[in-house]
């Protein structure tokens, strides 16, 4: 990367499906597909352009995945992770998530956002798992704040200002890439959980390891409502994803002004 640009990013974006749109904003000073980087594994899913941006965004500057890479895909939860290395490696101290997410809550509504205050690995796997490596930061990373207090607070009342209704809850992550069953759905109700999805939780994970100071937000695409609930279908989570951007591009921008 050092060689494409000089630029260094203060922040690191990982945009999920549908999501991708977030990155139009942003003045881009290099634009890597991530089949041109060596040894980065590319992603394979629809809503994921597979693209990396570096440039300005609201007077920082930022590296943006444009899609990320997931488990269900058959990539090792270390591979999940490298854009968290990545980005950490070239000097972020920000890690920025989203991720399009079924809500488990149905009070909610398809299409809003939530900004999540904590999480449930339900993956049956850890990014840490493995060798250990000291420059990576210690192999037992607390993760009591995971999910940033301040950048949290910054992104309550951006959304205050906007008018924007913005939820907060806890995020389950599961393997995937088959979506749950109203038994699972009712498990991950009772565990705690108010929406679930198949990422993030590693790439947090990671993020806490090496220091960066991390914000995610779900896009509710559906609402998971037991059995009586309606049949999820990828091609509907991304297009309702992809309604949501602009609102979601707008919260994000406005916490990055203020970092």
């Amino acid at each position: 990367m050092r060689r494409y640009s000089t630029l260094v990013p203060e922040v690191g974006l990982i945009l999920g499906s549908g999501l991708g749109s977030v990155a139009a904003s942003v003045e881009a000073a290099l634009e890597l597909a991530y089949s041109a980087i060596p040894h980065f594994p590319q992603s394979t899913v629809a809503g994921h352009a597979g693209r990396l941006v570096l440039g300005r965004w609201h007077g920082k500057t930022v590296l943006v995945f444009q899609g990320r890479l997931h488990y269900y895909e058959g990539y090792s939860l270390s591979e999940v992770t490298l854009p968290v290395r990545v980005a950490a490696a070239l000097g972020a101290k920000f890690l920025f998530l989203t991720n399009a997410a079924g809500s488990l809550r149905a009070d909610w509504q398809a299409g809003e956002l939530m900004l999540i205050k904590d999480h449930l690995n339900f993956l049956g796997d850890n990014p840490l798992r493995g060798l250990d490596d000291a420059r990576f930061g210690p192999r037992f990373p607390d993760l009591v704040n995971a999910y940033d207090a301040d950048l949290r607070r910054y992104a309550r009342e951006a959304a205050l200002a906007m008018g924007l209704a913005l939820r907060e809850g806890t995020y389950a992550a599961v393997s995937g890439p088959s979506y749950e069953t109203p038994a699972e759905a009712a498990f991950l109700r009772l565990a705690g959980a108010d929406a679930v999805g198949m990422s993030t939780v590693p790439e947090v994970i990671v993020a806490r390891q090496v220091g960066l100071r991390v914000l995610a937000v779900s896009c509710l695409t559906n609402v998971l409502a037991g059995a009586a609930g309606g049949h999820t279908v990828h091609e509907q989570v991304v297009q309702r994803a992809a309604a949501a951007a602009d609102d979601l591009a707008r919260l994000l921008a406005a916490v990055v002004a203020r970092l």
